[in-house]
């Protein structure tokens, strides 16, 4: 079987020639929760003072929220981050989105999403939700899809960098781990595989053991 990867330590390719730009691709995995958390709190807090809001109408949309979040993720990581276009162009791009991280699973600097890519994301979605759900329910629902993007990020920074011990922790690493080292054509899903049983991409398959996975 072919190797997944190029490199399974915790180092990076250069990704700018620019030694102005380059560091901007490096992220620490607390930056989402820094950055977002405070966005969570706000439209929690925003809710809370939407008349039209009670407890259990705000409780239940900002779940509906954390749940359009999984199925969001789960088609950006399969169908954005692992498109392969046929151009010069397109190829660098994947590979600036996604592929660098395939090539160098383990490099702890690009686990999470830049805030170049994340914020404007987290517009686009805010005004998709605006339009499609109104200004009165929008903030528990963004609260909730916000969480859930923080989740995803610090979840996909621990399948590569932090012991998780228990048993529930243990499964969604090595749900992970198997889409680097056996078949990354499976097992999109990194904070929930709810999606990969619904659309059959699902590696139910035997292992294959990887050195440092």
């Amino acid at each position: 079987m072919a190797k997944l990867y190029v490199s399974n330590k915790d180092e990076s390719a250069r990704l700018f020639k620019s030694d102005l730009l380059e560091p901007f691709s490096h992220v620490h995995w607390s930056v989402p929760i820094i950055l977002y958390i405070p966005v969570v709190a706000f439209f929690l807090y925003r809710a809370s003072q939407t008349p039209e809001i009670t407890a259990l109408s705000g409780t239940l949309i900002f779940f509906a929220g954390l749940f359009i979040w999984t199925l969001t993720e789960y088609l950006l990581h399969r169908f954005v981050f692992h498109y392969e276009p046929s151009s010069d162009w397109g190829k660098w791009l994947h590979f600036m989105m996604h592929g660098v991280h395939h090539d160098y699973p383990n490099d702890s600097k690009r686990l999470v999403m830049p805030p170049a890519v994340s914020i404007p994301l987290a517009a686009l979605f805010y005004g998709l939700f605006y339009l499609v759900i109104g200004p009165t329910f929008l903030s528990p629902f963004f609260a909730g899809f916000i969480l859930g993007y923080v989740c995803y990020d610090s979840i996909h920074y621990a399948t590569h960098h932090a012991p998780m011990k228990s048993r529930m922790a243990q499964w969604v690493k090595h749900h992970h781990v198997r889409h680097h080292y056996k078949d990354d054509k499976k097992g999109y899903g990194v904070s929930s595989p709810l999606w990969d049983y619904v659309f059959g991409t699902m590696d139910n398959g035997p292992d294959t053991k990887q050195s440092g996975a």
